[in-house]
């Protein structure tokens, strides 16, 4: 715990995971390793990690083969929108039971597929097994695979059962399910990209594609925003994987490079910095000058459009601290930036599945004196808020309770949110969210009367 203040309660099995920065990065600070056990990880299960990836396919059908809790868990839980079908907000459950633990669930699995086949027509059902599911042992790809022969359609079991590791191992097993729907099979290659990683939370893969259709790029497929299971089918056929949300779906890229001969660029639409760079990144990729000198002036207009807002706001920010807890690495370096570009000076910052190389772009975003930290529990969150005197937390829904019990200020960058955060568009609506929770007067308030 390098450079922590060692008078802080923690458990000593976390120390590696938790660093302060104080000039150099320290060789010893682990991360993407399993949780802790008894630290009570922020971090999502692996079904979780699976559903939230694999549920904004539009035309999909979702059977969760386990208790009804989680199918509930994750129903909905994401703001993505749609531009076809509303299919995809249906949630459907097995819902085993004491009985079906003792004597089997994949007599009920069948029954399930049987009735979805027969009332819905789907095009595609994916199967998830749960925790239940795997410690009873049914055979969920065998029911999958006769389901596949007796009704015609695709049946994809996704093999997913929580305590098999972590949300990073969730992304794994929805990918290796894309996979098995698009196929490995090379096609001629078309000038087109493929979007990978955007779930078009409050339509942000619409604004992306509108990017990207002014500097004269089309899109082949987006994984798995907005998306179909025909739109799907023609991944094959793009020149360039861009891939928005690395934690997620970098191992699809990987396994779409090596199998299928289609490269990929890590990009991010957060941002002024991460924006511009996006969009001229991908343009050179393809080796599309006319793209190229088209978003290079897409992204002057755009930065010139936003200089007096961000003028105006600077002076109600700057000197603020912020906190940062997000689920992968690509976004707490984003927000970094985004915070720097206004003056306001990051504190803490941690995330759920970064990687090495996240941590190493993040140490060298950030002061000194920044804590940086890998799946951490809310006890280190509430610590280190309170000594680095954070202003605001950005994280997710299971951060806010704490952030307003401690009297800081929050803004949801997750799931729940119903306003896009992406592009030149999400950079406005950020600062306008944080302007507004940071500098309201509540917290004056409650921090009085909690003297």
């Amino acid at each position: 715990m390098k450079g922590v203040n060692q008078s802080t309660t923690l458990l000593k099995e976390r120390e590696d995971f938790i660093y302060c920065k104080d000039g150099c990065q320290t060789d010893t600070f682990r991360c993407d390793a399993e949780s802790v056990s008894g630290a009570v990880s922020q971090r999502a299960c692996v079904y979780c990690g699976a559903r939230v990836v694999l549920n904004p396919i539009t035309d999909a059908f979702h059977i969760v083969h386990g208790p009804i809790g989680c199918a509930s868990y994750t129903w909905d839980i994401r703001g993505s929108l749609t531009s076809g079908e509303e299919l995809y907000r249906n949630s459907f459950s097995t819902d085993l039971g004491e009985q079906d633990v003792i004597f089997g669930g994949e007599k009920k699995l069948t029954a399930a597929i049987d009735e979805v086949a027969s009332l819905y027509a789907p095009k595609v059902i994916f199967v998830y097994a749960t925790c239940i599911v795997g410690v009873i042992g049914d055979d969920v790809k065998a029911v999958c695979k006769m389901a596949e022969q007796k009704h015609g359609i695709r049946v994809i079991p996704v093999m997913s059962p929580g305590f098999a590791g972590h949300k990073s191992v969730g992304y794994k097993m929805a990918c290796n399910a894309i996979m098995e729907l698009i196929g490995t099979e090379k096609r001629e290659k078309t000038n087109r990209i493929n979007i990978l990683g955007d779930f078009n939370l409050a339509g942000e893969m619409w604004i992306i594609k509108d990017y990207l259709n002014q500097i004269g790029i089309d899109v082949a497929a987006q994984i798995t925003g907005d998306a179909s299971c025909e739109q799907l089918m023609e991944a094959g056929s793009a020149a360039l994987n861009i891939v928005q949300c690395a934690g997620s779906m970098t191992y699809l890229a990987k396994r779409m490079e090596e199998e299928m001969g289609i490269p990929y660029v890590k990009v991010s639409f957060f941002g002024i910095e991460d924006t511009t760079h996006s969009l001229l990144r991908i343009a050179q990729a393809l080796g599309n000058e006319e793209a190229l000198k088209k978003a290079e002036m897409l992204c002057e207009i755009e930065k010139n459009k936003l200089q007096d807002f961000l003028n105006k706001y600077r002076k109600n920010l700057k000197g603020k601290k912020a906190a940062i807890y997000v689920g992968g690495g690509f976004k707490a370096i984003s927000l970094i930036k985004q915070f720097n570009e206004i003056g306001i000076d990051t504190v803490v910052v941690g995330t759920q599945t970064g990687k090495k190389d996240d941590y190493e772009i993040i140490s060298q975003l950030v002061n000194p004196g920044t804590v940086v930290l890998d799946d951490a529990n809310p006890a280190e969150l509430e610590t280190f808020m309170k000594q680095k005197e954070a202003d605001i937390l950005v994280g997710g829904v299971k951060e806010r309770p704490l952030a307003y019990k401690l009297g800081i200020a929050f803004c949801d960058h997750n799931h729940e949110r119903k306003h896009p955060l992406a592009g030149f568009i999400g950079v406005k609506n950020f600062i306008k969210e944080i302007n507004l929770s940071m500098n309201s007067p509540v917290w004056d308030y409650i921090r009085r009367e909690s003297l």
